[in-house]
Order: C-alpha cells, then structure tokens, then sequence
C-alpha cells in the first residue's frame, strides 16, 4: 500500500520561541514535497511552496522565487496529486472556508490525520500578512511580528490558497486546524492568510498517514524549553488575525 507522507522542518513550538535559525535549506525541502508553507531564516517572509517550486512573500506582498541554498527555520511540505478533488463556492469568510475542508476529511474520517491541500480559485478578497527579517535568540515569534510584520489585502484576484491541517492532539508540533497561505495566479502577490472571500474554487486535498520530523542538528535548539510555548500566542500569531 502506497504511503503518503507529510515532511516537516523543527517544530512550531520551536519557532513560536524565537528558533529561526536555518535547520534544511529549500533545496533540501522540495525534495520531500510539491505543496507546502512555512517561513525563512530570521521570519524573512512567509513561504509557500505549489507546483514543486519555493516562493517568498515579501512584506509588501510582493512576491519572489526562492534561492534553493535559502535557510528554512520551519516548514511543512508533502505530494498531493493523489488526493481527493472537489469544487466549492460562495464561501464569506477563511471559518467557512475551513469549516467545508472540515466536513470533507470528516466524510472520509480524517479528523486525527494530517492533510495538505490547495484551493485554486477566485477571490474577493484575500487579508495576509508577511515579515521582514530579524535576527534573534529567544525572541518570541509573537515579539518578532510585533516589529516586522506588514498586513495587506489583495481584491477580486485569482490564486491558490494552500492549505495545512493538523488534529488537535498535534497542537505545539504544529498549529492545530486549518493554516493557510496564498499565491497569486501570476505568482506576483501572497502572504500568510487570515481572511478570505471566495467566490469559487476547485479543490485538492491529500491525507497523510506518515509524518517525518527533522529537528534542528545544533546545540542551540536544546536550550529552548518546548512546553513553555504558549497555545494562546501560537494560535494568535499563527491562526489568528494577525
């Protein structure tokens, strides 16, 4: 039987703390995935990974290809081209949005399993956000965006969201439900969504059985205390608005 699997960079926990020290490089990521998010050394932007090429948000939403010798801090990639495809329409907001997803990996019990997927579609809007970069050693995620990050909107634009779901008993490896990132059809505009409008979309949604975790190689990762990060501030920085 053909096993799907999820590869993730560090922990969310591990980044929510102030570890933003490069762990892969994007070469290395795109070798275990075509679909993915995540971020660079130092937060430099957000990162979305579609179609098997490495993209950063900048934090004017502007968009950029990214270096393959780029440092990557966290991230998640796996292979969706054998997921499940369905279409969905008028959805007012990111709760309904992810409220559809949930009902649909539900239908095929998959609330305790890890998926990715991508909605391509048409937007009214889309709310996002990216960083710009900055140098530190336990400082936290949340204190980071406080100084660096850039909020925008895109409207009435065609694009991919991609998508991440983790079950609730994952939450600290990564954020638990629904994250989401975005990229422009031209490849000129995206960010780290909080809000979207979606006029229609077409989906593909790919169920993980496996997950590999590479955790960062030097000694400076085991001076951070895991379980001191806060749910609160992870879901805010990460699932929040912004």
């Amino acid at each position: 039987m053909k096993s799907n699997k999820i590869y993730q960079v560090s922990t969310l926990q591990a980044l929510a703390l102030g570890y933003t020290r490069p762990v892969v490089t994007v070469e290395e990521l795109l070798e275990h995935g075509d679909t993915g998010l995540g971020t660079f050394e130092n937060v430099d932007g957000e990162m979305i990974v579609l179609d098997g090429v490495c993209y950063q948000a900048k934090p004017d939403g502007g968009i950029v290809r990214s270096q393959d010798s780029a440092g990557v801090p966290f991230a998640v990639a796996g292979f969706i081209k054998d997921g499940r495809s369905f279409k969905m329409e008028n959805m007012p907001n990111i709760e309904a949005i992810k409220m559809e997803l949930t009902l649909r990996i539900e239908e095929d019990f998959g609330l305790n399993s890890i998926h990715v997927g991508r909605i391509d579609g048409w937007f009214e809007t889309i709310h996002a956000r990216a960083g710009a970069p900055y140098r530190s050693h336990h400082v936290s995620l949340k204190d980071i965006l406080s100084k660096t990050q850039m909020d925008f909107s895109f409207e009435r634009i065609y694009g991919t969201l991609v998508c991440v779901y983790y079950p609730d008993y994952m939450d600290g490896i990564n954020a638990s439900g629904w994250h989401m990132h975005f990229l422009s059809k031209d490849r000129k505009l995206g960010g780290h969504v909080f809000e979207a409008v979606m006029t229609s979309g077409e989906c593909l949604v790919q169920k993980m059985d496996r997950i590999d975790i590479q955790l960062p190689r030097e000694a400076a990762f085991d001076t951070y205390s895991l379980k001191e990060a806060s749910k609160e501030e992870i879901a805010k920085v990460e699932q929040g608005n912004g």
